[in-house]
């Protein structure tokens, strides 16, 4: 079973994606904000991480991403670089910041990125694809 970490503070989203990704035998765990989800990450060492941008901090997303995926060799988190991040967030509409990862993945290393909402189809395409599942 894929293990799946949902880092997001809004618990209507995590519960919503929960239920989406659970019905797809998905095994889910959930982090409220980049601390907490850095630590589940080594705790859980999770398949795939579906990340918010904006949570305590406008960017705290994108710290946790440069964390794990920027992490010199000798770091704590050098040995999760490799998972796959969905970074699913509003902040395109909330900041008007446009992300691409196709043409941005220097600056914003991350698989996908998907605006809120989703649908949950769509959410289940994407995960599949970044697993390797399609």
């Amino acid at each position: 079973m894929k293990k799946i970490l949902i880092v997001d503070d809004d618990p209507d989203i995590v519960e919503a994606m929960r239920m989406v990704l659970e019905a797809q035998n998905y095994e889910v765990h959930s982090a409220v904000n980049g601390t907490d989800g850095l630590k589940k990450v080594k705790a859980v060492n999770p398949d795939l991480i579906i990340l918010d941008v904006m949570m305590d901090q406008l960017t705290e997303g994108f710290q946790v991403t440069y964390a794990l995926k920027n992490a010199e060799p000798g770091s704590e988190y050098a040995a999760y670089a490799q998972i796959p991040i969905l970074m699913l967030t509003a902040i395109g509409k909330e900041t008007h910041m446009k992300f691409n990862p196709e043409t941005d993945n220097d600056y914003l290393p991350v698989q996908a990125f998907l605006e809120k909402p989703v649908q949950p189809k769509i959410l289940i395409e994407k995960v599949r694809s970044l697993l390797g599942m399609t």
